[in-house]
């Protein structure tokens, strides 16, 4: 059940944002995370103390890319840099489309590590590993740091309280360059776990579950700080797969503390790497790992970090562990969770079921797997594919016995990698099929086809269910040590409050920044629009196609005649001229833009014709995107307290809108919306009513005019 008081009006969810300025004494309260960040901040006015929603310029620990180095690579060259400014910084693991054997892939994959090599940069080949599970092994990912990657699941990092935030390709290659990037300091939320996990279920049904109860944007775009005295007995495992999934439930940040658990963790992962090398006393030891090993860990021990008293949450969530049953997320979108026993009790016929992923891949996940399938055989019409999070996940599993279970009871192996959990390779799901996965992610089309359905469970749930041939938990869950499935508890603590909103001024226009955007209103209804609808994932790792091409497939998972209709409605626009941008302006609901941090999906649908998006609230990757491609798709986006435009447009929609329904909606509206005061005009057949929207400042104008951050970084080397 949901606790009162409830949430305080979206309103609340747009952080203020302003640049650094200086603080005078005494020193302001912060959290962990703004800790963190302030440790990596560079060409800080003196005094300065770090808090959300200021911008800063971060050097972060290290930098990870994986299959998009490629075109970071050309990003990279494209904007005249010669060498990598710290190749310790970088790291590249070659891990999304690894069962990909072809001419084209195999020659992209030996020229990424050519330039490794030629660069000194730390290179992970294909079949080394899912990239972050690889940056946790390793060390990059490491407590009290802050490592930034090219995909959206580097918040799984938080998992061993690295401060783990996801970019895009043109902000890798400015670190490339540089060695450092702009980024705003999200908001902060406190979550708050109360109680302890019942026998049986795991930190995926506690994601789920969390996806699924907050529901409105309770921690969109924000930094969260798990607390609490339920966090002690979460295992390192059950946090990272939580921290994972902080990106699906809309966050940029998921961090847990430093405590016994976590540095007990670190004493085994260290032990086992000191048995990585014969050691005898008649010689010397081995040299120490240059990331995880006991000088780091004795430093970390001595000087850990808390949060400060007094410090300001924009939210506290709060969590009872104790209240929680196994939970199933879907179908086809994670803002959806069911608990187990209800779900079991319909018989949800599956036909493939996935235990895959960074998110669920490691070797307690494989053992809780094989546990269940031991002497058993998959069921008849049921395909069950298993890779490990790494290969040296899957060799620990091999020597426990765990993964020749999995295979004996009728599993089908995939190399360690992302494959199906990204939609590549082998074991997608067809048209009108069913399936179940320890992934992160049900977005429709994500997993294969977008006439699919798609769930999420723990790995036990999804080795029970490829067992029986249906949803259901697995026969070892003992029911009576289960509290009931109606009594799930938490709220949001009273004493959460908003963000205060900044007055909305007249916003002067940096010269080449036009004063209007014009045109044909179409209106997409649905909220969480992810990055997969805009831009499906089978089109992600061409790095040779062409922007025409990626007109032409722009939203095709979530209404595929949109890009036909843009190419129809384009010729009849005015054109452009010095002070307004004509095109298509797309206006949708919350959350635009959620999921994969994916640059073509802003690329695209510039490319397509749409120089404007307005929404309710976006996802900061889309937000990022926009901001930070090239000169050819710089696309603007704009916050917009939204209810009474989109009252407007549903009203003119003769057919009942429907949340889950494919469609984009043209009756026709023309819109204008003024980048100096927020204006915004919309005429349609019943008249002319005006709104307004928040307008964008003169630092994202900049890049904007200058094509992005790409373009942004030339001109800055050009006048050095």
């Amino acid at each position: 059940m949901r606790l009162p008081p409830r949430i305080p009006s979206r309103g609340y969810l747009q952080t203020a944002r302003f640049f650094a300025t200086s603080v005078p004494t005494p020193r302001i309260p912060q959290t962990i995370i703004e800790k963190v960040v302030q440790k990596y901040s560079v060409n800080l006015p003196d005094g300065k103390v770090v808090k959300a929603g200021d911008y800063v310029m971060i050097r972060p620990e290290h930098v990870m890319t994986h299959d998009n180095t490629g075109p970071v690579i050309s990003k990279f060259k494209s904007i005249g840099a010669k060498k990598i400014v710290d190749p310790r910084q970088t790291v590249f693991t070659l891990d999304h489309d690894v069962q990909n054997k072809s001419p084209k892939n195999l020659a992209k994959y030996a020229n990424i590590e050519a330039f490794a090599r030629t660069h000194g940069i730390d290179f992970y080949p294909a079949g080394r590993g899912i990239g972050h599970q690889v940056l946790v092994e390793e060390g990059y990912a490491f407590p009290h740091t802050l490592t930034v990657a090219s995909d959206s699941h580097s918040n799984m990092y938080g998992g061993v309280a690295c401060v783990g935030t996801p970019i895009v390709r043109t902000d890798a290659a400015a670190l490339w360059a540089t060695g450092k990037t702009w980024w705003q300091v999200p908001r902060m939320v406190k979550v708050e776990f109360r109680g302890k996990l019942a026998p049986g279920v795991t930190g995926k049904d506690v994601i789920v579950a969390l996806c699924g109860s907050f529901n409105n944007d309770e921690v969109l775009n924000a930094a969260i700080e798990f607390t609490g005295e339920g966090v002690p007995a979460l295992s390192v495992d059950d946090r990272l797969t939580i921290s994972n999934m902080t990106t699906e439930w809309g966050a940029l940040v998921g961090v847990f503390p430093v405590d016994d658990t976590l540095l007990g963790w670190y004493e085994t992962a260290l032990a086992k790497l000191e048995q990585r090398t014969f050691a005898s006393k008649s010689i010397p030891p081995p040299p120490e790992h240059p990331r995880i090993n006991r000088r780091r860990l004795d430093a970390l021990r001595a000087t850990n970090l808390a949060s400060d008293l007094g410090v300001q949450y924009s939210s506290h969530l709060i969590f009872d562990l104790s209240t929680l049953v196994p939970h199933v997320s879907g179908p086809n979108s994670v803002k959806v969770s069911t608990p187990l026993p209800k779900l079991e009790s319909q018989q949800i016929a599956i036909q493939k079921a996935y235990l895959v992923s960074c998110t669920n891949s490691r070797v307690s996940d494989i053992a809780a797997a094989a546990s269940v399938v031991e002497g058993k055989k998959i069921a008849e019409g049921v395909e069950f594919y298993v890779a490990a999070a790494s290969s040296v996940v899957q060799a620990e599993a091999e020597k426990l016995g765990h993964w020749n279970k999995l295979i004996a009871a009728g599993a089908k192996v995939l190399p360690a990698g992302c494959g199906p959990c990204i939609g590549l390779g082998t074991g997608l799901l067809e048209e009108g099929e069913t399936g179940i996965s320890a992934t992160n992610r049900n977005y429709k089309g994500r997993m294969g086809h977008p006439k699919a359905q798609a769930y999420l469970a723990s790995p036990a749930v999804v080795a029970a269910s490829a067992v029986k041939g249906f949803i259901c938990s697995p026969s070892s869950l003992d029911a009576t040590s289960l509290p009931p499935a109606d009594t799930l508890t938490f709220s949001i603590a009273s004493g959460s409050s908003a963000a205060a909103e900044v007055p909305q001024a007249e916003e002067p226009l940096f010269l080449g920044f036009p004063a209007a955007f014009s045109g044909r209103l179409l209106f997409a209804p649905q909220d969480n629009l992810s990055t997969d609808a805009l831009y499906p994932g089978k089109y992600t790792y061409q790095d040779d196609i062409t922007l025409e091409r990626q007109a032409q497939v722009v939203m095709e998972n979530y209404d595929p005649s949109f890009a036909g209709n843009v190419a129809t409605i384009l010729p009849s626009l005015s054109a452009s001229d010095g002070s307004t941008k004509s095109g298509v302006v797309l206006v949708s609901g919350y959350n635009f833009g959620t999921g994969s941090s994916r640059e073509q999906a802003a690329t695209a649908l510039k490319a397509a014709g749409v120089p404007l998006v307005i929404a309710g609230s976006f996802g900061d990757y889309i937000q990022a995107q926009c901001h930070s491609i090239t000169v050819s798709s710089a696309l603007n986006v704009l916050s917009s307290s939204l209810t009474s435009l989109r009252r407007t447009l549903k009203a003119a929609h003769v057919v009942q809108v429907d949340v889950m329904a494919s469609f984009t909606v043209d009756k026709g509206h023309e819109i204008r919306v003024s980048m100096t005061d927020g204006s915004v005009t919309l005429r349609g057949s019943d008249g002319e009513k005006n709104y307004k929207v928040r307008t964008v400042g003169a630092s994202v104008q900049e890049l904007w005019v200058c094509g992005g951050l790409e373009g942004f970084i030339l001109k800055s080397i050009q006048h050095s």
